[in-house]
């Protein structure tokens, strides 16, 4: 027998549950709750954490609409961050009392972490929350010439040429100085691709003189790798990508620099140098403070006096000088953003962030601006800097343990652990995903850029080993709630075990002929397609979010605006199907079929869902 499912009660954070806008402390925001049933009406209390004491108010029945009982509630803003979840008690309702928090309904007594939040950190650029996003390593994405041979010189001493079909060197020596020689003026020949698959924002990797392919090691901030061809060809991309309409996000470490920057060079030269204070020193060899023990990498430290204005602050800063002509970036996004000013005792990542984003607010009040994080960044996103982070633990890390292939991920790590990557079932992913995400406020679920890999992860179709298991993961990439980011080569399915072996070189003779190998032009027709329908939905953009199954092999939710309702259906392997409620389905509206192709059979029992898989869906409901 085909299992019938029921709704739960529901809340998040989107315009149809939350009054849009940001609130300011004092305000009495409005929240509205939606309940199933048509029997007896439960009772239901909103409590509010204020000045650290939970207070608890009553909400009232606000209509009902589609067999749903809507109510509202009033919750002051008391504090920055003010959270809230509803208890819903009396007939009707599962042991006779349950809260809904961001993790769902629960039925036993639960802490604030997964509480709803209101915050009155305005939230990121509405273009960002829009935005498709496409990631660069400018050293593999294309040359300026035809030349398909080893760069030509004259290179740095540290460089070890490579041809552009050569493998990249995956550990051990060469790894960060293989050099292809991909360059500024390349990527800009290639914006009709980018055009073409349909994203709107590049993100490059950094572009500063460096000592090694990835330049995190920066040797100054005040000019661009003239390995990349300059300021004169990095102006000129950013020219050519803002008259497409484009935008450009560059990348920046404020944790550390190179041990070859000039800032560390009058440090270690001139103990009374003003540089001597931006770093941290200690008496064991080698005499300062490195990114996790990394010699090469030594620590700033924003204690110093100037760092900030030299860094963070003012026109004439790091971050300054690059949102403005002839380069007017469009933001950053900030290496080792969760390291940032914390050292032992020390613990000024809030305050780092915080005046980066007042600075570029200031500055370019359009910007965005994204940290990296691996892990819970819950506690930083909830300050007032980061708009968002680079969302591994809610997005990237469950996708991966859902649609996981253990045969072709043989000896693939879990993202930044030093294990293989578990296979785990559609709802423990999906619990992962409501857990990390509920630490966070609305405004920063649609700002999170989420991704399937990156620079630093193996390629995800190396993870799922399949173009059909790719499609899914691509299809929630651009469904999902938040800014989709794509690493460059994703969309032709292209591989890569680990980090530094996923920086390939494009295949771009096999992308010019439309198919060959290293290039699988149906995924970049699957990506192209899904880019499209996220674009043509604003649920996609802008709606909330509501689970309706999560089981072993199948993944759906809802993505809603007041005029309109998407449902999305992901399967990892062939399953059961289900039947969800008719009353979803707007009156006298059949399901239309945005994506997938499938037919969604209606009765008087509600809406067949076909246990087809692997295979994403996507139906218009209302």
């Amino acid at each position: 027998m085909t299992r019938r499912v029921a709704l739960g009660a529901h809340h998040d954070g989107s315009a149809l549950h939350v009054p849009a806008g940001t609130p300011a402390l004092g305000d009495v925001v409005p929240v509205r709750v939606r309940v199933p049933g048509d029997g007896p009406a439960p009772q239901v209390l909103v409590r509010v954490v204020e000045d650290g004491e939970p207070r608890v108010y009553p909400a009232v029945a606000d209509g009902e609409h589609a067999g749903e009982r809507w109510f509202t509630a009033d919750v002051p803003v008391t504090n920055p961050v003010t959270s809230y979840r509803f208890l819903l008690h009396g007939p009707g309702v599962p042991d006779g009392q349950v809260w809904l928090n961001g993790e769902g309904t629960v039925a036993r007594d639960v802490p604030d972490a997964s509480d709803f939040r209101l915050s009155v950190h305005p939230p990121g650029p509405d273009w960002a929350r829009d935005a498709v996003v496409y990631q660069v390593f400018p050293d593999r994405f294309a040359r300026s010439g035809s030349h398909d041979g080893p760069p030509a010189g004259p290179l740095p001493d540290w460089a070890l040429p490579a041809s552009w079909s050569d493998e990249p060197i995956g550990g051990g020596p060469g790894t960060g100085t293989q050099l292809f020689g991909g360059d500024l003026a390349g990527i800009e020949g290639r914006l009709d691709h980018l055009a073409r698959l349909g994203v709107d924002t590049l993100y490059l990797t950094p572009v500063f003189p460096g000592r090694s392919n990835h330049r995190y090691d920066a040797r100054t901030f005040d000019h661009v790798d003239p390995l990349l061809g300059g300021d004169a060809a990095f102006a000129s991309l950013a020219g050519a990508l803002h008259r497409r309409g484009m935008r450009l996000v560059g990348d920046l470490t404020t944790n550390h620099t190179g041990d070859a920057h000039d800032w560390f060079r009058r440090a270690v030269a001139d103990p009374d140098a003003p540089e001597r204070a931006f770093y941290h020193w200690r008496d064991e060899h080698p005499g300062y403070v490195g990114w996790l023990g990394h010699a090469s990498l030594p620590k700033l430290d924003h204690h110093a006096p100037g760092l900030a204005e030299r860094l963070l602050t003012g026109p004439g800063s790091v971050v300054g000088r690059y949102l403005h002509e002839p380069f007017a970036m469009d933001g950053w996004r900030i290496d080792v953003a969760n390291m940032t000013g914390r050292l032992g005792a020390d613990d000024l990542t809030h305050d780092v962030s915080r005046r980066l984003r007042a600075s570029m607010a200031a500055m370019a009040p359009d910007a965005v601006l994204i940290a990296e994080h691996f892990h819970d960044a819950g506690e930083d996103l909830r300050a007032g800097g980061w708009h968002g982070t680079m969302n591994y633990a809610a997005f990237t890390r469950p996708v991966w343990t859902w649609l996981v292939d253990e045969e072709s991920a043989a000896g693939v790590r879990y993202v930044e652990l030093p294990t293989g990557v578990p296979r785990r079932p559609g709802g423990t992913a999906v619990a992962a995903m409501r857990e990390f995400g509920a630490a966070v406020p609305w405004s920063v679920t649609t700002h999170q850029w989420n991704l399937l890999g990156s620079h630093d992860t193996a390629r995800f179709r190396t993870v799922v080993g399949s173009r059909e298991r790719v499609e899914v993961g691509a299809g929630l990439l651009l469904t999902y709630p938040g800014t989709p980011v794509l690493f460059a080569g994703d969309e032709g399915g292209v591989t890569g075990r680990n980090g530094e072996h996923a920086r390939v070189p494009m295949p771009w003779s096999a992308v010019d002929a439309g198919g060959g190998p290293g290039w699988d032009a149906a995924t970049f027709d699957v990506y192209r397609s899904l880019i499209a329908l996220r674009r043509s939905s604003r649920a996609l953009r802008e709606g909330g979010l509501r689970w309706v199954l999560a089981d072993d092999d199948v993944i759906a939710y809802l993505r809603e605006t007041s005029d309109e309702r998407l449902l999305v259906v992901a399967s990892r392997a062939p399953w059961s199907g289900a039947v969800l409620p008719g009353s979803l389905l707007a009156p006298g509206q059949r399901p239309a079929n945005l994506y997938g192709g499938a037919d969604l059979p209606v009765d008087a029992a509600g809406l067949h869902l076909p246990g087809d898989g692997p295979g994403f869906q996507v139906w218009r409901l209302a």
